[in-house]
């Protein structure tokens, strides 16, 4: 009972958050040298080039997504929006292998710092409503070798009998 109730309480507690890795500042920190001697070069007015890297600043450290037992909850720059799991109706792929939310409405919101090497973990979070297209969580996916063998083994062999008929020479 007590392991049980350590287990609702562990699930309760999953959360993911994915951002930009924090050494995207380490490059900020590189412009703000670069950018030092032209702004104070003597042309006044140049120290607004201070105002880029900032805005780089702002952007890394401000662009989230965190998943969570309850949704999802959506950071961009200059706002937040909380998605509950029950409101997705599924993830679409973009062509860059960024992940997008497709709501009920079939309205699409980009998931900052997410990609598809993500989807698994947000499998894991979700409890399951979202499901996991790599087959990387199922826990049902490996059966035992005793049962299936002879299957296998039939298969493989008709596998390699289709092939071998299709690009091998025919002998007579």
């Amino acid at each position: 009972m007590a392991k049980k109730a350590q287990q609702e309480q562990q699930d309760q507690g999953r959360k993911a958050i994915f951002r930009i890795p924090a050494t995207a500042i380490l490059a900020i920190v590189v412009l703000v040298v670069c950018v030092t001697p032209v702004a104070f070069g003597g042309i006044p007015g140049l120290q607004a080039l201070y105002l880029v890297p900032l805005g780089l600043l702002w952007f890394v450290q401000r662009m989230r997504t965190v998943a969570t037992a309850d949704g999802l909850a959506v950071r961009t720059m200059f706002g937040h929006r909380d998605i509950p799991w029950t409101a997705l109706k599924g993830l679409a792929i973009t062509s860059k292998a960024r992940v997008r939310a497709v709501l009920g409405d079939g309205s699409e919101i980009a998931l900052p710092a997410v990609r598809t090497r993500h989807l698994p973990v947000l499998s894991l979070v979700s409890g399951g409503l979202l499901k996991d297209p790599t087959g990387l969580t199922d826990e049902d996916t490996a059966p035992s070798q005793s049962d299936t063998a002879p299957e296998a083994a039939a298969d493989a062999e008709t596998i390699s009998t289709e092939s071998a008929g299709e690009n091998a020479p025919h002998k007579e």
